[in-house]
């Protein structure tokens, strides 16, 4: 896929230039294996398996993955990890999207990870990393504090010392994760500090969520021993910065689930006969499809340019963040919606499989922030960029 892009700080007349954002042959080999895989060991009747069970995530898939080395795609290689671009992870989030993965890869790769790679110490980053690497620990990033919009000024977990007091919930991953990145209260700087602490002996308790392959707790800190991460007022500002990267990656999941989500419902409709005819034949279904064909690429396309700002550390990386995120959000609700739509009465069921995709695009459109969120967002780098 081709842009057209231009430097707004060039006095001289503007000129275009002619920027490739596809990816490269051997990252769409990574996602053909990546497909074959997950193809192979999380179709649907594994995701259905969680679903109907106790089990928080797909232990075994996980497992397996981690002998893939998917957790290390962008962790150093002095710290076990492969050292690859954001662009694999871009390759890798799409194909769990793609496949409703029932796993906390998004908590411990988007978020526990990278919170480590940016404001962690360097001990820190060797007791952890090599082990998020192998899929030995899992970490999460803990900032909810109950309903609402969570902002610094709102926070109650309190740290004193080398020890944190208060409650977060929901917190994705929060009743398998062996370490959580807590954001607490701070005094000075921004309002807001970041630590970490280890979860072992921790009162956490699951909380129902849409999404029941997707496991979510609350926690309950208790003068809990924690550590700071990066400096002391800087944990709003780190935060910001870290959900503009993982709201890439998100958004790439979505991009894979809304476009499994739009070929289920073709794959459907071209195979249910009503009057004679397949359904698909009918400009009612044609619509609606063809309505979900157009978001689903104008959100791949806003995807792009995210993945290339991730990778390239843009200072676009918050504009590209919120469009990517904005427009991911709202092709996977419509496709997950129109999936089941398309299927009928059927597709209401338990039996039927569309609720995955439902469920998924609902959980994940209020991870990190919900889509006016990112919509006030996307509207302030908007601004900031025409100043």
């Amino acid at each position: 896929m081709y842009l057209c892009v231009y430097n707004r700080n060039t006095k001289a007349a503007l000129e275009g230039i002619a920027v490739n954002f596809e990816f490269s042959d051997e990252q769409n080999l990574l996602r053909e294996q990546a497909q074959g895989f997950l193809q192979e060991n999380c179709p649907l009747s594994a995701v259905r398996a969680i679903l109907d069970s106790d089990a928080a995530y797909d232990e075994a898939l996980w497992r397996k993955m981690a002998e893939l080395g998917w957790m290390a795609t962008v962790i150093p290689e002095q710290h076990g990890g492969l050292g690859l671009s954001y662009l694999e992870l871009c390759v890798i989030a799409e194909e769990l999207g793609r496949a409703v993965a029932p796993l906390p890869f998004s908590s411990s790769v988007y978020l526990a990870t990278e919170a480590l790679l940016a404001a962690g110490s360097e001990a820190q980053r060797e007791k952890w990393l090599p082990k998020l690497a192998t899929g030995a620990a899992i970490g999460t990033f803990a900032l909810a504090e109950g309903a609402g919009q969570p902002s610094a000024a709102k926070l109650t977990t309190v740290a004193a010392g080398d020890s944190l007091t208060g409650t977060k919930l929901p917190v994705a991953d929060g009743d398998v994760a062996d370490f959580a990145v807590v954001v607490a209260k701070a005094a000075s700087g921004d309002g807001a500090s970041l630590y970490l602490a280890e979860l072992d002996g921790v009162d956490r308790q699951a909380i129902a969520t849409l999404d029941p392959t997707r496991s979510h707790a609350r926690i309950a800190f208790e003068s809990t021993p924690a550590e700071p991460l990066g400096n002391p007022g800087e944990g709003w500002a780190h935060t910001q910065r870290l959900f503009a990267s993982a709201a890439v990656l998100f958004a790439w999941e979505q991009v894979g689930g809304a476009n499994a989500a739009l070929e289920m419902a073709k794959e459907y409709a071209l195979g249910r006969y009503a009057f004679g005819r397949p359904i698909a034949s009918y400009q009612a279904i044609k619509h609606k499809l063809a309505h979900a064909y157009v978001k689903n690429t104008l959100a791949r396309a806003n995807c792009y340019y995210g993945a290339w700002a991730l990778a390239a550390a843009a200072p676009e990386l918050p504009l590209a963040a919120a469009t990517a995120r904005v427009s991911a959000t709202q092709a996977y609700y419509y496709a997950s919606k129109e999936n089941i739509q398309t299927h009928g009465g059927m597709g209401f069921t338990w039996e039927f499989d569309c609720q995955f995709h439902y469920r998924r695009a609902k959980l994940l459109s209020v991870n990190i922030g919900s889509e006016a969120t990112w919509q006030d967002k996307l509207v302030a780098a908007v601004e900031a960029d025409a100043a």
